[in-house]
C-alpha cells in the first residue's frame, strides 16, 4: 500500500476583483451605452440613484397641510353647488373658442418598398392563383429590388412548401410583369439586367440607344473601362460614348432604395466620448458627460443599515435578513460608482498623453502632421496595460474644431525615409490620395508609377506596399479609375 505524504505548494495567480472587471467592462462602451448600462444598474440596484433625485420635501410638506386642512374642512365649496351650476365649459367635450382656428396636424408614414410592390400587384391584370404566385415572388426581391434567387430555386420552393408544380417559363412570365412595376428595375437578378431594364424604359435618344447597346452586348467591356474596345465596336465618337456613359451613370442600381421608409430607417448617430477645444493655442480635453448623471448612494439605505448594526442583538431573522441585502446592495453601489469614476480617470489620462503625442495635429488638423504611434507608446506614457490602452481607444470618438474622429484614427505605423526621418504611414497615403487625385483620368497613374513617385519624394516604398495601402483607401486599380 503506498504511503501518503502531506506537502506545500506555493502558487502565484492573478485574480481579478469585481471592482476590477467591472472597470474593465466599462472602459470598453462608448458613451452612448455607458449611460444605458447607468440606467440599468438604477434599476436593479435600490441603493443607488442620481444627484439629482432629492425628495421634495416642501412639496410633501404641503401635500401634507393640504389634506389635514381638507381633513378638518367640514364644508367644502361643492357642498352648496348644485349640478345646474356647473360651468358649461367643464361638461364640454372640446374645450375651444370659436375664434379659436383648428388645425389638423397629418402623420405621414413612409410606404415600404414591399408594401408598394403588393399595391402595383394588386392593379395588374392577373387571375387568383397567378397573383399567389406573384407574391411568392415577390416575397423573394430583397431590399435592393435584386431577385437573387434562381427561377428553377423558386420552383422547388413551390412544389415542396405549397404542393404547387410551377414551370420556370410560368415564373419567368410572372417575373416579367412584375419587372413592369415602379421603381424601374426591380426585380432584376443582375446588376446589367437591372440597368437594362431602367435604360428601356427612358425616352429614345442617340445616347441612351448606345448605353441600351453597350449594356446589353458589351457590359463585361464597360465595367472593366475597355473603352478602346466599345469604340471600335460601334464605330463612335469619343464624345458619343461619353454622352452615353452619363446616361449610364444616371441609372440606379439600387432600386429598392428609392421606397426606404424614413420612420425605420436606422441613422447612425455618433455621440463623442471626449471633446477638445483649442481656445488661443490652448488644447482643453473634456470628457462629454452630458447625458451621464451623477451617481450616489442613497442616504435611508445607509441610516438603516446603521440602525441595524447598532442593535444588532435584538434584530430578528428577517431584519438580519434585511440587513445582508442592504449592506450587499450598498458594497454593489460603492464598487459601480468607484467604477464610473475609475473609468473617467483612465479615459481622461490616456486621451491627455495621445493629445500630448500628437500636439501639432490638434492644433491645426493637418494630417501630415500625424506621427507615428501605436498602443505601445501611450501604453508606456501613461503607465497602463496595452490591453487597457486597447480597450480606451476601441469604439471612442473625439470631437474637434475640425472635426469627428475615432481614436484608432491616430494610431498608425511607421517607416523611415531616405533621411532618417521617421513618419506615418498615413502621411504616405495622404500624397497618394494627392497624386492619384491630380493624376490624368485618361491616362491613370499604376502602381509602379506611384512607388517612383514615392522614392522621388524620400519615401521608400515597394510597389507591392503602394498596392496595399491604395486599397486601405479604397481606391480602385488604374484601370478602373480611366475616364474619358
Amino acid at each position: 500500500m503506498p504511503s501518503q505524504k502531506l506537502s506545500l505548494q506555493q502558487k502565484l495567480l492573478q485574480k481579478l476583483s469585481p471592482q476590477q472587471i467591472q472597470v474593465i467592462k466599462l472602459l470598453e462602451i462608448p458613451t452612448v451605452q455607458l449611460e444605458q448600462r447607468i440606467k440599468k444598474e438604477l434599476e436593479e440596484n435600490p441603493v443607488l440613484e442620481m444627484l439629482n433625485d432629492t425628495p421634495d420635501e416642501e412639496s410633501n410638506m404641503a401635500d401634507d397641510d393640504s389634506s389635514s386642512d381638507s381633513d378638518g374642512d367640514e364644508f367644502s365649496l361643492e357642498d352648496y353647488m348644485d349640478e345646474d351650476d356647473i360651468p358649461e365649459y367643464k361638461l364640454a367635450a372640446n374645450n375651444y373658442s370659436k375664434d379659436d382656428k383648428q388645425i389638423d396636424v397629418p402623420f405621414s408614414a413612409g410606404t415600404s418598398f414591399h408594401e408598394s410592390m403588393h399595391e402595383q400587384l394588386g392593379l395588374a391584370d392577373l387571375d387568383e392563383d397567378k397573383r399567389k404566385l406573384a407574391e411568392y415572388i415577390i416575397g423573394n426581391i430583397d431590399d435592393d429590388g435584386y431577385l437573387r434567387r434562381d427561377l428553377l430555386s423558386i420552383s422547388d420552393d413551390l412544389a415542396f412548401n405549397l404542393n404547387l408544380n410551377v414551370s420556370e417559363k410560368e415564373l419567368e412570365e410572372l417575373l416579367e410583369v412584375i419587372q413592369e412595376f415602379d421603381p424601374a428595375g426591380v426585380g432584376a437578378r443582375d446588376l446589367r439586367e437591372c440597368l437594362l431594364l431602367q435604360i428601356q424604359r427612358r425616352r429614345a435618344t442617340p445616347a441612351s440607344m448606345l448605353a441600351e447597346k453597350i449594356i446589353s452586348e458589351n457590359f463585361d467591356e464597360f465595367t472593366k473601362k475597355h473603352y478602346d474596345k466599345i469604340l471600335r465596336k460601334y464605330d463612335a465618337s469619343e464624345d458619343e460614348l461619353k454622352d452615353a456613359i452619363a446616361e449610364i451613370l444616371k441609372l440606379n442600381p439600387k432600386p429598392g432604395g428609392s421606397y426606404s421608409n424614413p420612420l425605420t430607417k436606422s441613422n447612425q448617430v455618433i455621440v463623442p466620448d471626449f471633446i477638445l477645444e483649442n481656445q488661443d493655442g490652448e488644447l482643453q480635453l473634456s470628457l462629454n458627460q452630458r447625458n451621464v448623471p451623477d451617481l450616489r448612494m442613497n442616504g435611508h439605505y445607509m441610516d438603516m443599515l446603521k440602525s441595524y448594526s447598532e442593535n444588532r442583538k435584538n434584530i430578528s431573522r428577517d431584519q438580519k435578513d434585511a440587513m445582508m441585502f442592504v449592506k450587499q446592495k450598498l458594497d454593489s453601489a460603492k464598487w459601480f460608482i468607484d467604477a464610473i469614476r475609475q473609468r473617467h480617470q483612465t479615459l481622461l489620462v490616456t486621451m491627455s498623453e495621445i493629445i500630448d503625442f500628437q500636439k501639432d495635429y490638434f492644433q491645426d488638423g493637418d494630417e501630415t502632421k500625424l506621427k507615428p504611434m501605436i498602443l505601445k507608446d501611450i501604453a508606456d506614457r501613461t503607465g497602463l496595460d496595452i490591453s487597457t490602452i486597447s480597450r480606451v481607444s476601441n469604439s471612442k470618438y473625439i470631437q474637434t474644431n475640425f472635426g469627428i474622429f475615432p481614436l484608432k484614427y491616430f494610431f498608425s505605423e511607421g517607416m523611415q525615409k531616405d533621411t532618417g526621418e521617421e513618419v506615418s504611414t498615413r502621411e504616405i497615403k495622404k500624397i497618394l490620395e494627392d497624386c492619384i487625385s491630380g493624376e490624368d483620368k485618361r491616362r491613370p497613374l499604376t502602381d509602379d508609377r506611384l512607388a517612383q513617385i514615392l522614392k522621388e519624394k524620400s519615401y521608400p516604398i515597394a510597389r507591392r506596399t503602394v498596392a496595399k495601402y491604395r486599397e486601405q483607401l479604397g481606391i480602385p486599380v488604374a484601370r478602373m479609375r480611366k475616364e474619358l
